[in-house]
């Protein structure tokens, strides 16, 4: 006999592992189980995910570029998608201008050593964005001075911000243009945003094939 798992009517603030566990199945199911209020919050925000990934498609093919942040795991998730964009998703297709600022190593440490961590996304928000360029950050917090400073340094240039995050209402969503919040615990947020990562560029390459006539991978 199987015991259906039932997603938590509320979320815990913090993990709380019980160590009482030999084994730490409930650990596990409990975990997995709270991907879902993730999943959930993203399909609610699907419309938004799909605007997103054909808009940022209109801008890359009109020689615009995309510039993406995060702190720590969510520096990896940014990094992640603008690999999809400057490699491919699925299928082949031209490359787009896309930078993750955190994997500068030498201009981070130089920055940070010089002005701060704080201004690190800044300066080169300032160095690289163009008016018309996308700016994306992500942070399960939402709260990180580096990126705040970077979506105010982008509003000076015209660059279009925008901003994924954990639960709302958030500093960092309050900040930018347009922001996609996920309504689950950091460690299950982060988990959305590459869903919402990858939704978004399936979004994008969908655009693509739109604008250009052309299937991806090169058949007509």
């Amino acid at each position: 006999m199987t015991t259906e798992s039932t997603v938590p009517d509320t979320l815990p603030p913090r993990w709380a592992p019980d160590v009482g566990s030999p084994n730490h199945h409930t650990a596990v199911t409990t975990h997995l189980d709270n991907v879902m209020p993730a999943l959930e919050s993203l399909r609610s925000q699907s419309g938004r995910l799909s605007e997103w990934g054909t808009e940022l498609a209109q801008r890359l093919l009109a020689g615009q570029r995309l510039l993406a942040a995060g702190n720590g795991g969510s520096a990896a998730e940014a990094q992640h998608l603008t690999a999809e964009l400057v490699g491919r998703f699925d299928d082949e297709r031209a490359p787009f201008s896309a930078i993750s600022l955190h994997a500068e190593s030498s201009a981070v440490t130089a920055l940070s050593n010089d002005y701060g961590y704080e201004e690190v996304f800044a300066r080169q928000v300032r160095a690289h964005g163009r008016a018309g360029d996308v700016l994306i950050l992500l942070s399960t917090s939402g709260r990180s001075p580096n990126l705040l400073k970077a979506v105010r340094a982008a509003r000076e240039r015209g660059i279009t911000t925008w901003a994924l995050t954990g639960p709302g209402p958030n500093p960092l969503a309050d900040a930018a243009h347009e922001a996609i919040t996920v309504d689950a615990i950091a460690a299950n947020a982060q988990e959305g945003h590459l869903i919402a990562v990858h939704a978004v560029c399936r979004a994008f390459d969908a655009e693509i094939v739109r604008r250009s006539g052309v299937q991806l991978g090169g058949q007509p």
